[in-house]
């Protein structure tokens, strides 16, 4: 039962820092580094950019994990290009968010980072 309202709270607490990031049109350093990290996550994107005018956002998806290693750098890693669009920003970032316990994990550290509050993840 803690761990249903740790994840709510998780969950809700990482929605209302997006939404926060994405009020104005032009958004700062800070939240555009927000907004690239969870596509990261979400899409195992190698690259993300974000064109907040057009509504788009691009980015290079890895294909195999197995090629994947973050220590080495790999020139022939297998990428495609994906080209997304959408209406609202707010709303694509949340529908985004996963709720297994890696991501819950993820998603804990971001809002320390980014909000300067310790959740407090029971063992």
């Amino acid at each position: 039962m803690e761990t249903s309202r740790l994840t709510t709270r998780i969950l809700t607490e990482t929605e209302k820092l997006i939404s926060q990031s994405c009020e104005t049109n032009a958004p700062d350093k800070k939240s555009i580094d927000l907004h690239k990290l969870l596509l990261k996550k979400y899409y195992n994107a190698a690259d993300v950019t974000i064109d907040y005018e057009r509504h788009r956002i691009q980015m290079d998806v890895i294909i195999s994990e197995e090629d994947y290693d973050p220590k080495t750098v790999n020139l022939a890693l297998a990428t495609v290009p994906v080209n997304l669009f959408f209406k609202n920003l707010a709303v694509f970032l949340k529908s985004c968010l996963e709720r297994d316990v890696k991501s819950l994990a993820f998603y804990a550290r971001i809002l320390l980072q980014y909000t300067n509050r310790n959740m407090a993840l029971p063992a």
